[in-house]
């Protein structure tokens, strides 16, 4: 397999692997019985339209492999090629006739499909309509949450236990006088409560709002706190990146997103920022002028005040449930440290390999590849090549290349010296060795001798010719 096809198939392998962990996410749950989990793959294949056993076998192979046992094995999807000229025409149709009835399988599909004499019989197969009905967004799992939203009321909930989900969200903070000669920037605040104790895991004020700004916040969560179950965003762009959802897949953590223009299912994180408000006007009679020093207040102010107010939201929680609570209330802090349920940390090299980033460069003719405005030197034997280079967006500037067939190394930033560096020396399978002769001339020689052995039959033949009387 070329170094393309290879790059392809990779790529290929995590987007199908982190399909697959989206389906068997409810069954990562460690709480449910065995009764449970049949009923719960039952319930997957139907809304996916796939087998029971293909189900089972994703939640074993996760079971036993983690996120790397759901990459599918090493061979690229079916193409295109072998789709009917008028697939899309048909493609269109199947929709229709899902809209029109939204319990319809893919196989009465094809069927209706099949007897309108759209399609002849066993042209289309019922993985392949599957998918692109799923790429389309009508899929049964897709229809399946859209019944689920209209059907749902907007009754509040509350995990059980700390740690169970996280809801993530970015406000708008203060414009600060932080960019090139004391121009005023933006600022924003990326957060993370936990759903139960109302505890304030991570939360920063920075100077943009990219995707980095979220990794960075859940990064310092699972650092310090240890793993959670599933976290809750809403649709922006920053909590729908692929990086994001795949760094989480790969820690077995779920992502869950709230329905569009739903509001009220963010009622604890949007509750929170109504302290925000409360900060930023004292901020703002403080006069901060940088984003370190409102950094420094921001933390003080969580842990000396929010942290240690009683949260209305707790006691209204227990009450609900028919627990008694303390007249003074409870406090997030006291909330967070009473809870039974254990911290499951995780190692930090583990989570550090989760959150790296990747991408693919060309090694040029001075063996240096570029990043980030930078040139970075490799090695000599990887000249032409495209190698794949890992980095810590929180580090950019360690830049880790892999390539098949050569350990990975450290690509150290290049520098320019006072006098030529000595050239690179090859490695061993390319170093010259002396030879014993010139090959090329020996086998000129060879030729050279066949051609006037030619020749000189040639003419002995010629001769014999002549000397025969020409009534023999």
């Amino acid at each position: 397999m070329n170094t393309n096809r290879k790059l392809i198939v990779e790529r290929w392998q995590e987007d199908a692997a982190l399909n697959r962990f989206k389906m068997i996410a409810p069954l990562c749950d460690e709480s449910i019985d065995q009764a449970k989990r049949i009923q719960l793959r039952k319930e997957i294949a139907s809304a996916n339209d796939l087998s029971y056993k293909t189900i089972k076998r994703y939640d074993d192979a996760y079971q036993a492999h983690g996120f790397k046992g759901l990459k599918p094995r090493d061979r690229l999807p079916r193409n295109r090629g072998n789709l009917p000229e008028n697939f899309e025409e048909l493609l269109q149709e199947a929709i229709q006739l899902r809209r029109e009835v939204p319990s319809r399988s893919v196989e009465k599909i094809i069927t209706i499909l099949e007897m309108e004499g759209r399609v002849s019989p066993g042209v289309l197969k019922r993985s392949t309509m599957q998918r692109h009905l799923f790429e389309a967004g009508f899929g049964s799992m897709h229809l399946d949450v859209y019944r689920e939203a209209q059907e749902s009321s907007s009754k509040r909930f509350c995990k059980p236990h700390r740690m169970m989900l996280l809801q993530g969200d970015i406000k708008y903070g203060p414009k600060m006088p932080i960019g090139k000669k004391g121009a005023m920037v933006q600022t924003y605040l990326s957060s993370a409560i936990d759903d139960h104790s109302r505890m304030i895991l991570s939360s920063k004020f920075y100077d943009n709002q990219e995707e980095l700004v979220v990794e960075d916040t859940f990064r310092k969560v699972i650092l310090k706190y240890g793993a959670f179950d599933a976290c809750y965003f809403d649709n922006g762009s920053q909590y729908i990146a692929k990086q994001l959802k795949l760094s989480l897949a790969k820690l077995s953590i779920r992502v869950r997103h709230a329905p569009r223009k739903s509001g009220k299912s963010k009622g604890k994180i949007e509750k929170f920022h109504q302290v925000v408000d409360s900060f930023l006007a004292e901020a703002k009679a403080k006069k901060v002028k940088t984003l370190e020093e409102l950094n420094r207040l921001w933390a003080i102010y969580l842990e000396e005040y929010y942290h240690k107010e009683p949260h209305e939201g707790i006691s209204e929680y227990y009450e609900s449930i028919g627990a008694d609570v303390p007249a003074e209330g409870i406090t997030p802090e006291q909330e967070w440290h009473r809870d039974s349920r254990a911290l499951r940390y995780l190692d930090a090299g583990l989570v550090g390999e989760a959150f790296m980033h990747h991408e693919k460069r060309k090694v040029n003719k001075g063996a240096c590849i570029s990043f980030r405005g930078k040139q970075y030197e490799t090695k000599p034997a990887l000249i032409g090549c495209s190698v794949e280079i890992a980095y810590d967006p929180s580090s950019p500037e360690i830049v880790t290349v892999s390539y098949p067939g050569i350990q990975s190394f450290k690509a150290a930033p290049l520098r320019i010296g006072e006098y030529c560096d000595p050239k690179p020396a090859l490695p061993a399978s390319m170093q010259p060795v002396e030879a014993e002769t010139s090959r090329f001339l020996d086998a000129l020689e060879k030729r050279h001798a066949e051609s006037v052995k030619r020749r000189a039959d040639a003419i002995s033949f010629g001769a014999y010719r002549k000397e025969v009387p020409a009534d023999v």
